[in-house]
């Protein structure tokens, strides 16, 4: 493809994923599919120079001022992800100029919300909160994640998925605290390899490997997934359960359940039961009450803990919608812990950074519910898991996860028993 048609795709790419009315990664799918003549790597340059755009928004808004032309076009030109003589065939003698010129500009010399790269409400509730660590935390979210794998331990085990991956010439290194956990840097062809068409692999974050774990579910148990989306945490516990038992993935979204299907099949899974619920109050969920021997509650949440892979989150969520949300959470919290029977262990996860959606919606729970249940410290069922490091982890009685310090994404984990 000549060089001015890349950045014309890119300069469209942007003024379609800026607009910031739908997730990003969903824009940049739905435009790949409408112009499927894309080779591999141009959808390559175009996903990650949009992605680099999002990462560092405010520095390529701010140095694309002393251009001109189409904004969209100078955003692709400063965080352009191909090649780099590729790009200069696309730029007259101008753009050329301005853009060494941009690239001189040393970020130290300029203000911290342009080295940051967070809406203020963001930088103002995350500095407090990590202190020296801020500025990790920053470069560590504007890199893209590493390909974690949870090995299916009905199917293979770690050492063997290991060794057949490196005879493919993809290196895989164990995660540092899952047993299950095998991490590519890199992004190769997963979907087409033998060993995750059979199902001896799921792409899942070593933190989401973590907060299955820490559930504890065991064989012949009764298990519910509350919140199960496309079922990522659901089939690692199933297969902690070792296909006994039953194991309920609620949803309200049929079309994220939908997505669980060609997964379990790949699993070899049976004892999975995917049920689309209305809403927390669901008489098939009231039927159920004090039936239950471990309950996960992966909330809907900002997801501001992944903006390693979802970069625009930052700019697409508000405080107010956030506190809508966690109005929603220690409802869905109420409701999934009435379904416990006396010793049941209760999960509330999310992947949010904000203490609003994660300490404030469990000290409600304590409050309301303490007669009924008893905080478990998060490096207790860590322990009883056999995740080494468990201190490492958690944060007063928490599991709390970071990516500059864990390099997972953000996770937050509360753990009661039933009394």
């Amino acid at each position: 493809m000549h060089p001015n048609a890349l950045l014309e795709h890119a300069t469209e790419l942007l003024h379609r994923v800026l607009q910031l009315k739908q997730p990003a990664d969903g824009v940049v799918s739905d435009y790949f599919r409408a112009h499927r003549t894309l080779g591999s790597r141009e959808r390559h340059t175009l996903a990650e120079t949009t992605y680099a755009v999002l990462r560092k928004r405010l520095l390529w808004q701010h140095l694309a001022q002393s251009g001109k032309g189409e904004l969209e076009r100078r955003l692709a030109v400063l965080a352009w992800q191909g090649n780099d003589g590729f790009l200069r065939a696309a730029l007259n003698e101008t753009e050329q100029q301005w853009l060494a010129q941009a690239r001189a500009v040393h970020p130290s010399t300029l203000p911290a919300r342009l080295r940051h790269n967070l809406p203020d409400w963001l930088a103002d509730r995350l500095q407090p909160a990590l202190g020296a660590e801020f500025w990790p935390f920053v470069e560590a979210v504007e890199n893209a994640a590493p390909l974690d794998l949870r090995v299916n331990a009905l199917k293979a085990n770690r050492d063997s998925v290991r060794n057949e991956l490196a005879g493919l010439g993809i290196e895989a290194v164990d995660t540092p605290y899952s047993p299950l956990g095998l991490r590519i840097d890199g992004k190769p062809a997963l979907h087409q390899l033998e060993v995750f068409l059979r199902g001896d692999v799921e792409v899942q974050d070593e933190g989401s490997q973590l907060l299955a774990l820490m559930t504890g579910a065991k064989r012949g148990e009764m298990v519910v997934d509350f919140c199960a989306g496309a079922g990522g945490k659901t089939l690692a516990l199933g297969a902690e359960m070792r296909n006994t038992g039953r194991l309920y993935a609620f949803d309200t979204s049929g079309h994220r359940l939908a997505a669980l299907k060609p997964r379990l099949a790949r699993s070899s899974l049976s004892n999975v039961h995917p049920v689309q619920i209305a809403h927390e109050r669901d008489d098939r969920i009231k039927r159920l009450a004090g039936k239950i021997d471990r309950v996960l509650v992966d909330a809907p949440c900002s997801g501001l803990g992944t903006l390693r892979r979802n970069p625009d989150l930052k700019w697409r969520q508000t405080p107010e919608g956030i506190a809508e949300m966690r109005v929603k959470q220690g409802a869905i919290l109420a409701s999934a812990a009435r379904l416990l029977k006396p010793g049941g262990r209760l999960v509330y996860a999310t992947c949010s950074l904000l203490e609003i959606e994660n300490e404030d919606v469990v000290r409600e729970f304590d409050a309301a519910y303490g007669d009924r249940f008893e905080p478990l410290p998060a490096a207790e069922a860590l322990t009883r898991a056999h995740i080494g490091a468990a201190d490492t982890l958690v944060q007063g009685s928490y599991l709390r996860l970071w990516p500059h310090r864990h390099r997972t994404d953000g996770f937050f984990a509360a753990v009661w028993q039933r009394r």
